[in-house]
């Protein structure tokens, strides 16, 4: 069942997706924003066919862990019921809140998320530029739904319901959306989750609601009078295909190695990016608090 209606979302989905990125391709060249290039498109696509392997992989691992832990689940639902379809959205997207903002605020986990941001160009195929190792400990976080009463295959599908939505956020053409910007990830909210300005980093983690965000204080509406910078913070990094994947694993390493004690070596690992024992590199928060001293003096 899951695979048929997986299946259908993919067909419904692809044509709209054809549409919408033509469209954009066409406005692009049109007013010579330059929003494409081939190189970025096909690597775009590289990394999500890559991603679909790992997750084609991990199918079946993903799957009996579920099903697992489902038979210890605290709760009960009548799953043909509308209300429990509406929990799981809220349940489904609050936990995608949580994964996204762990891959941005612990090193190892942005070591795989980093593949995702490491392009200077933003436009819809960006949704797709995946983070392709993901698939291995995703399904880590989704075990609390199995505990709630949520069938496995449930959460699969409202999994690819709302990375649908989460695709479609990723543009330029698109202003500012009225009162969805209260309660929604527009278009809006999502070109500062992809900027590398400082005042941006790590910020809206949400996927479809962004109520999260306000919630938990990661929120960051566009700021007037600040253009928005894509691609990563003061780092430019050689985009053959190995190392869009593995880069900062190399990184990693370099800063395991440069730094003595067992300590130091394993905040290199769990810390936040930018991390540094000795201050010479600073995170997304320390770099704002700077911005906010010098602005106070």
């Amino acid at each position: 069942m899951v695979d048929y209606v997986e299946k259908l979302i993919i067909f419904i989905s692809t044509p709209i997706y054809v549409f919408l990125i033509l469209g954009e391709i066409i406005l692009s060249n049109w007013h010579n924003r330059k929003l494409y290039s081939v190189g970025d498109t096909v690597q775009n696509l590289y990394l999500m066919i890559a991603n679909m392997g790992v997750d084609v992989l991990m199918r079946g691992i993903t799957l009996f862990v579920l099903l697992f832990f489902f038979d210890y689940r605290i709760v009960s639902w009548d799953t043909r019921a509308w209300y429990y379809w509406g929990a799981l959205f809220f349940a489904e997207d609050f936990i995608f809140y949580w994964i996204h903002r762990i891959d941005h605020v612990v090193r190892f986990f942005w070591a795989i998320h980093v593949t995702h941001h490491s392009s200077d160009k933003y436009n819809l195929t960006t949704g797709f530029r995946s983070s392709v190792f993901q698939p291995v400990y995703r399904f880590i976080w989704f075990i609390p739904l199995v505990f709630l009463g949520f069938e496995p295959f449930d959460i699969f599908i409202m999994y690819s319901i709302t990375q649908t939505y989460g695709i479609l956020v990723h543009t330029k053409t698109v202003g500012k959306m009225g009162i969805l910007e209260y309660f929604l990830v527009t278009p809006s909210h999502h070109r500062v989750h992809h900027a590398s300005n400082v005042e941006y980093l790590d910020k809206n983690m949400g996927m479809i609601l962004i109520i999260w965000d306000k919630l938990f204080g990661t929120f960051q509406a566009e700021i007037d009078g600040l253009p928005i910078e894509f691609g990563l913070y003061e780092k430019k990094i050689d985009n053959n295909p190995a190392n869009v994947i593995f880069h900062e694993w190399v990184s990693i390493y370099k800063d395991i190695r440069k730094t003595n004690g067992l300590k130091n070596k394993w905040l290199y690992i769990t810390k936040p990016p930018g991390w540094s024992h000795d201050g010479s590199t600073l995170t997304s928060k320390q770099l704002r608090d700077h911005i906010k001293q010098g602005q106070k003096e």
